[in-house]
């Protein structure tokens, strides 16, 4: 298994996203840390992930309460020995749909503050434990920053806000790596799965036109390359997004 004997800590583990990274963590091998702020869906992940024969270990946390995160971070590391693996993919509540110009400030900036603040303390907290141990992978999702602006759709803050954590991710490899930490993005462009009925038509659309495979990327997808990102397999990347746009995005 790639991932045996590492922890790994998922912040909003019980989202789509969030299940399909934590799910695939354990496949591999790794005790997996689920956290989110309702207790009932962490517990039927947990659950899930016992019952597929991996470990899990549910725990309430807000990713945007500093000292939450700080606490939870100390704690793995203290009763498990390490901190290896941190992602945060938490609802950033972007709001879409209305131009730009005619959208309220609080609701621009919303998943913006919220995007970076969460990846900030996350990976801070993991960072501290992961120059201790000289090692560990922290990885962010969503985009690689260099998209272009959507024509004909306003999609709020949420271009601005994956633009700021890739940055973020960016700098946090320039200044890890001398600790042998890496830390890499997910871009997928993304994903139709478990999209209201409303939107799932038309979003999926504007999504897979623009792929070359014909198709968007899947939860499924997204875990795979997440193993493969935090294993030794990786082991001579960082500071890069892992295009998982099914070709909608050419590097």
């Amino acid at each position: 298994m790639l991932l045996a004997g590492k922890n790994a800590i998922v912040y909003g583990a019980a989202g789509g996203i969030g299940t399909a990274l934590s799910t695939a963590f354990a496949r591999e091998g790794a005790k997996v840390h689920v956290t989110g702020r309702t207790a009932k869906t962490l517990d039927v992940l947990a659950e899930r992930i016992r019952a597929e024969g991996g470990q899990a270990v549910p725990a309430v946390l807000d990713a945007l309460d500093e000292d939450a995160v700080n606490s939870h971070a100390d704690a793995v590391a203290a009763k498990d020995g390490s901190v290896d693996i941190s992602v945060s993919v938490i609802d950033i509540a972007d709001h879409q749909g209305t131009p730009l110009v005619d959208m309220a400030l609080e609701d621009f900036e919303r998943p913006i503050r919220i995007a970076v603040r969460s990846t900030f303390l996350t990976a801070r907290a993991a960072a501290r434990h992961m120059i201790r141990q000289r090692s560990g992978v922290i990885l962010t999702f969503g985009g690689d920053g260099g998209g272009e602006p959507i024509r004909d759709y306003s999609i709020g803050g949420l271009q601005v806000a994956l633009n700021a954590v890739d940055f973020l991710r960016r700098q946090l490899a320039a200044e890890l790596g001398q600790h042998g930490i890496r830390v890499l993005g997910l871009h997928t462009g993304g994903i139709t799965e478990g999209l209201p009925d409303d939107l799932r038509e038309p979003v999926t659309e504007m999504i897979v036109g623009k792929t070359m495979l014909k198709r968007g990327a899947t939860f499924a997808d997204v875990g795979n390359v997440a193993v493969f990102a935090a294993s030794d397999l990786a082991a001579s990347m960082t500071a890069t997004s892992l295009n998982i746009t099914c070709g909608a995005v050419s590097d």
